[in-house]
């Protein structure tokens, strides 16, 4: 009874199946894309992708695992040294599946499995598509104001010239107040000098005028 199992059989045994499912993963290892019948296609890509997964880590238990998979060593050299490297960065989805439409002989849905990072020709269309907008000048000039570098470069500018007009008056008013303060202590030093000199003088003028009576004195005695 096959019941709680979802994976499908594809009518093979269990051992039949799984070595059709090995050669199958090398053949998409070593040629990067096949051409298989729809429900084979979604039947490798669950039994692939956890190898790639497991690819990433370059060890020797990694190689031995894998190896125990496929059975291949030159698909097991293609594996860790190819693909690998190439699939590094992605988390997941290694594997794309195309409809190629119908077989002549039975009708049975046929499709192109093969690995993400291999196909130029969809990389070189992702990135061109990528390069053209539609946007109109209009919109880009308002984008460009709206944007958080238009509003960091005004607020840039209004530091700018905030800080130029404090700066300018504060040099103006410094040269100001030094030359007003220094002209005045030059004239009250010289007042104050010119004012003690001249009753210096006056005393030795009176010192004779004192001495005459003394003498007159002496001589009347």
């Amino acid at each position: 009874m096959r019941h709680g199992k979802k994976f499908n059989k594809l009518s093979r045994t269990h051992s039949h199946r799984r070595q059709m499912l090995a050669n199958m993963a090398s053949s998409l290892i070593m040629h990067k894309r096949i051409n298989t019948t729809l429900a084979k296609a979604k039947a490798l890509r669950l039994y692939v992708e956890p190898l790639l997964t497991k690819s990433k880590e370059d060890t020797t238990h990694s190689r031995r695992v894998v190896f125990s998979y496929l059975q291949d060593k030159h698909a097991i050299t293609e594996l860790f040294r190819v693909v690998a490297p190439k699939i590094a960065d992605r988390p997941g989805g290694y594997v794309r599946i195309l409809k190629t439409g119908t077989r002549l002989g039975d009708n049975a849905d046929m499709a192109m499995i093969e690995l993400v990072d291999f196909n130029e020709s969809m990389l070189k269309e992702k990135k061109a598509a990528k390069k053209a907008t539609t946007r109109r000048a209009g919109g880009r000039k308002k984008a460009e104001e709206t944007s958080p570098k238009a509003e960091a470069t005004a607020t840039v500018e209004e530091v700018v010239e905030e800080t130029v007009v404090e700066e300018t008056p504060v040099v103006e008013e410094v040269v100001e107040e030094t030359v007003v303060e220094e002209t005045p202590v030059v004239e009250e030093v010289v007042e104050e000098t010119v004012v003690e000199e001249t009753p210096v003088v006056e005393p030795p003028v009176e010192t004779p005028v004192e001495e005459t009576p003394k003498t007159e004195e002496k001589t009347e005695e």
